[in-house]
């Protein structure tokens, strides 16, 4: 399989906060965020792999700054590094006061993706080629970032088998 550029994957949609995503604080709610943070980053994983893609894990997401209402924010997603059927993504959003030309870095993120065959199983996907500053920096840290997610995910199955399904709420 051919690698491709991180370049080939990069997704960008903007769009404005409008009063039906915010809150009492006339700020973007943060599960609007991660909604469409989720959806970049599924099309930067589609382009990478030209499959269809779930998404497997989300480290975190980091709110730096909030994004107001009447703002656009813009959200920039880009596959970082691969395995066998998986991929990381990085996506970090942008917000911007359009009558101040005002920019902050508003969130960041990595989520990971798995690519599905036409019968939805995990199917391989390319590796990456990273090629400015920043994708080669993100490119060789995520080792680092993969083995942190296998101890997390190993430290939740510890807690979800202890998890009684018997007793309701």
């Amino acid at each position: 399989m051919n690698p491709k550029t991180i370049r080939e994957s990069r997704t960008i949609q903007a769009t404005l906060v409008l009063p039906t995503i915010t809150n009492n604080h006339g700020t973007i709610f943060g599960g609007a965020m991660m909604a469409k943070m989720d959806e970049v980053a599924a099309i930067a994983a589609s382009r990478h792999s030209r499959k269809s893609v779930v998404t497997a894990s989300l480290d975190s997401i980091d709110f730096l700054s909030p994004a107001k209402m009447g703002h656009s924010v813009c959200i920039e997603a880009f596959v970082t590094s691969t395995g066998k059927t998986s991929m990381e993504v990085f996506v970090k959003v942008i917000s911007e006061n359009l009558i101040t030309g005002e920019r902050k870095l508003t969130a960041t993120s990595f989520m990971t993706f798995v690519a599905l065959d036409e019968h939805g199983n995990p199917t391989p996907v390319p590796p990456v080629i990273p090629e400015t500053d920043e994708e080669k920096d993100l490119f060789h840290t995520a080792e680092q970032r993969k083995a942190m997610r296998k101890d997390r995910r190993l430290n939740s199955e510890k807690v979800n088998s202890q998890i009684d399904l018997t007793k309701t709420i």
